[in-house]
């Protein structure tokens, strides 16, 4: 019994005098704290990344609303003029001008229609809409 009391004694003075010295508490302490201010650096960037991502998305949305209201403008502007309100009413009215003749055409076949498809070729995608590494995008938001 008297063996056991001194063992919890000698690991009382080890724990006390080794392990909980000034020296060891400052260097946990500043360990913790080194650890969270990295975490808090990456968890920040990552907020940034995905905060860039998110304008990138939205001011590629802006231009193709901002493309889509001038076609809108455009189309407007077509349906307005003198051309399209004649041939709209000459077309409703079935009626032609002096030396024009009116042909009637059948409905396209599907083989006229997939005559001349043209076929994407993938070089000619635009470098916005280009497909980047995750280096390639770390070098982008790192040296903008």
């Amino acid at each position: 019994m008297n063996g056991i009391k001194n063992k919890i004694r000698q690991w009382k003075y080890k724990l006390k005098h080794d392990f909980l010295s000034i020296e060891n508490v400052v260097l946990v302490v500043a360990v913790a704290m080194c650890l969270m201010w990295t975490y808090q650096s990456v968890a920040s960037m990552t907020r940034n990344w995905e905060l860039a991502e998110r304008l990138n998305t939205e001011k590629k949305t802006l231009e193709l609303t901002k493309i889509e209201v001038e076609m809108a403008e455009l189309e407007n502007e077509y349906y307005a003029s003198s051309e399209y309100q004649e041939l709209s009413a000459r077309r409703l009215a079935g009626k032609q001008l002096s030396g024009e003749h009116m042909l009637y055409m059948p409905e396209n076949t599907e083989e006229a229609k997939n005559k001349h498809k043209i076929v994407a070729v993938e070089n000619d995608i635009p470098p916005e809409e280009k497909e980047y590494s995750n280096i390639e995008k770390w070098f982008m938001y790192l040296l903008p």
